[in-house]
């Protein structure tokens, strides 16, 4: 995203109306999806970006943020290597029990039938469309101890096992130059990741968890696990896969979070 050339303005603007610029971030920044935005935006850097904008509204700041946020995005992505692995962790360190986590209680997790469940694939993809959980498992399957890093500030380390999601990719006829990847699920949650993170030889289309058919609490059918992302982009109880160029957001992305969600 390009950014207007700020420098001409003088150094008194930025001095007198940075007080007034950092109560009114901070009072928009009160909800928990704001805060991950403003740690990047309270910084100099950010209150000369800032220094032009209209704060004088809530939608202003709301506008600005999401700019900070996308930029944001497109820093993370050029830095991202996709040749570079997370690390790996020996058996011995594995969580026990590993959480649950979702933004409802355990009481609430969908049941999906294993035997009449088709995982969809579509938009810009040439290959297979429905693929029934069998036809999942007959892939060639690897698996990983990886660490979970939640936004909420705590982590866990677990062993899942699946397809790995670049050659899932492959077998469906996906366009492995489209710039996005939807993921859609069964209990409503979705979101999306950028197709180096889902090329990355580290990202895995779950089935399984410590050797066992994926529990529900963990995302049965399967989970997309990313040990390069943070916990909100690893989704659960994936039931469609959406190839594409356009924007697809997320439900979490779409309340204020960091869209690229490194970790």
């Amino acid at each position: 995203m390009p950014i207007r050339n700020r420098s001409q303005r003088p150094n008194a603007f930025l001095s007198s109306h940075a007080d007034s610029i950092i109560k009114d971030a901070r009072n928009e920044l009160r909800s928990p999806a704001r805060r991950l935005l403003g740690k990047k935006i309270l910084t100099v850097g950010g209150l000369a970006m800032l220094s032009g904008c209209d704060l004088s509204n809530d939608k202003s700041v709301d506008t600005m943020l999401r700019k900070m946020s996308f930029f944001n995005d497109h820093v993370q992505g050029l830095l991202f290597d996709p040749n570079e692995m997370a690390p790996t962790y020996p058996e011995s360190m594995i969580t026990k029990p590993f959480p649950f986590n979702a933004f409802y209680d355990i009481d609430d997790v969908p049941d999906v039938d294993a035997a009449s469940f088709r995982l969809q694939v579509g938009g810009l993809a040439k290959g297979k469309r429905a693929w029934a959980l069998e036809e999942l498992r007959a892939l060639p399957q690897e698996s990983q101890i990886t660490r979970h890093i939640c936004i909420e500030g705590w982590s866990a380390i677990g062993r899942w096992g699946g397809v790995r999601f670049s050659s899932f990719l492959r077998q469906s006829g996906a366009d492995l130059t489209a710039k996005y990847v939807a993921l859609h699920c069964a209990d409503k949650y979705w979101t999306s990741i950028d197709m180096p993170t889902a090329l990355h030889a580290q990202t895995l289309l779950t089935l399984t968890y410590d050797g066992q058919v994926l529990p529900p609490k963990y995302g049965f059918p399967m989970k997309l696990r990313m040990p390069t992302k943070l916990g909100y982009k690893n989704a659960k109880h994936i039931v469609a896969i959406t190839v594409t160029n356009e924007y697809p957001g997320g439900y979490w992305e779409n309340q204020g979070y960091n869209w690229f969600g490194g970790s």
